[in-house]
């Protein structure tokens, strides 16, 4: 006897594919927006130490920008931010700072593994931070100082710390990495294109399934 459709197991549907996957940035974008950082930091500063060596306010030279607010002065900084350490002893202040820059560009290179292709703003961010941070630690290791020439004047009693091309890197790019840090983020989903933390994963299927099975007919009696 041929068997008809009813009598025919049901089939299983057909797995969805998978969804697409995201590849991570590619750690070449690091390198490279790293690198053009870097050379701008560099060729900042080269062109400070031969053209404004020894400028500054009260003697030498000093290019003028805008009056009063903006000028390029040659400033030698051998502490951090805001004059961090800026008195204590060279024994203390180089392998200090030495080693903060070096942590921060580990850590900076690990995340960046970490990137998801939605994350516009820490892609850009983590390289920019990472460029500032070598270019800073390269003039620590070559002068014991950070070449700053950049001086802003807001009020006549106040002159914002000068500062150069690295230091603008940087804080560009964390505030990049604070405004991913309060982005929204989109639930993540899984290979069949449902939310993985959704009750309606395969667990819950599995627990219908089970529960709709019908049960088996009884057998004929002879």
């Amino acid at each position: 006897m041929t068997p008809t459709t009813e009598d025919l197991p049901d089939t299983p549907p057909a797995a969805p594919p998978p969804a697409p996957s995201h590849p991570r940035p590619s750690m070449a974008f690091l390198i490279i927006v790293s690198v053009v950082t870097l050379v701008l930091d560099f060729a900042s500063k080269h062109w400070v130490t031969t053209r404004l060596d020894g400028a500054g306010p009260g003697g030498g030279r000093t290019v003028k920008i805008i009056d009063g607010v903006l000028a390029f002065i040659s400033a030698k900084n051998r502490g951090g931010a805001w004059g961090l350490l800026q008195d204590e002893s060279e024994s203390i202040r180089k392998p200090f700072f030495m080693l903060i820059s070096a942590a921060a560009i580990l850590f900076i290179v690990t995340l960046y593994r970490r990137v998801t292709p939605e994350q516009t703003a820490l892609k850009w961010g983590l390289p920019l931070v990472l460029g500032g941070a070598v270019g800073n630690l390269v003039d620590r290791v070559r002068y014991g100082y950070v070449v700053d020439f950049i001086d802003v004047t807001l009020t006549k009693s106040f002159r914002w710390p000068t500062f150069n091309v690295a230091d603008i890197a940087i804080v560009a790019g964390v505030a990049l990495m604070a405004i991913d840090m309060f982005t929204p983020r989109k639930p993540a989903v899984d290979s069949k294109g449902e939310a993985k933390d959704s009750p309606s994963g395969d667990e819950g299927k599995t627990l219908r399934t089970e529960d709709e099975t019908p049960a088996a007919p009884p057998a004929d009696k002879a």
